[in-house]
């Protein structure tokens, strides 16, 4: 039974990564960062279906893919592999899903972008402040936050989240 159970999360994390690399070829740039609201929608919704863990593993494919694709920048690992983990954190703990929304925004558009300021100045040459990518991340992950949260509630009006989690268990 656990075999299927992390096959079944393993298949909908990759599901999940696809969107989020095809939603990735539809970014905004701000700045240095590639801004792509997708990833944060797929973030929470990694983190809610199907925790922590898989959501970092999900966010790292995706950055990976989109740098070797050329639609992403270095700058994705961080703000999107921090926001998943916090977000799946929380929302383990919490069980609540503004908790996995705080823990995506929190955790791209605050520590996220803090730690995109070593990457940009070390590895893109970039020059800039430690707090100069918090607005973009911001807006970012603010925006796909919100996609996610309607997706989410679709999703439980639906029962389809209900039907989804009990496959996944």
């Amino acid at each position: 039974m656990k075999s299927s159970n992390s096959t079944r999360k393993l298949a909908l994390a990759g599901l999940l990564t696809a969107i989020a690399v095809v939603g990735g070829m539809f970014s905004i740039p701000i700045g240095a960062a590639k801004c792509s609201p997708v990833q944060h929608m797929v973030n929470v919704l990694a983190a809610v279906l199907l925790g922590p863990w898989y959501a970092v593993g999900s966010a790292f494919v995706t950055s990976l893919i989109r740098n070797l694709i050329g639609t992403g920048s270095l700058l994705a690992f961080p703000g999107s592999m921090v926001g998943a983990l916090l977000a799946g954190l929380l929302y383990q703990r919490i069980q609540r899903l503004p908790s996995a929304f705080v823990g995506e925004v929190f955790g791209t558009g605050i520590l996220g972008a803090m730690l995109s300021y070593p990457i940009a100045v070390l590895l893109m040459g970039k020059t800039s402040a430690l707090f100069a990518f918090v607005p973009s991340f911001l807006l970012n992950t603010v925006a796909g936050s919100i996609v996610a949260v309607l997706v989410i509630c679709a999703l439980e009006r639906t029962s389809v989240l209900k039907t989804l989690r009990v496959s996944l268990r």
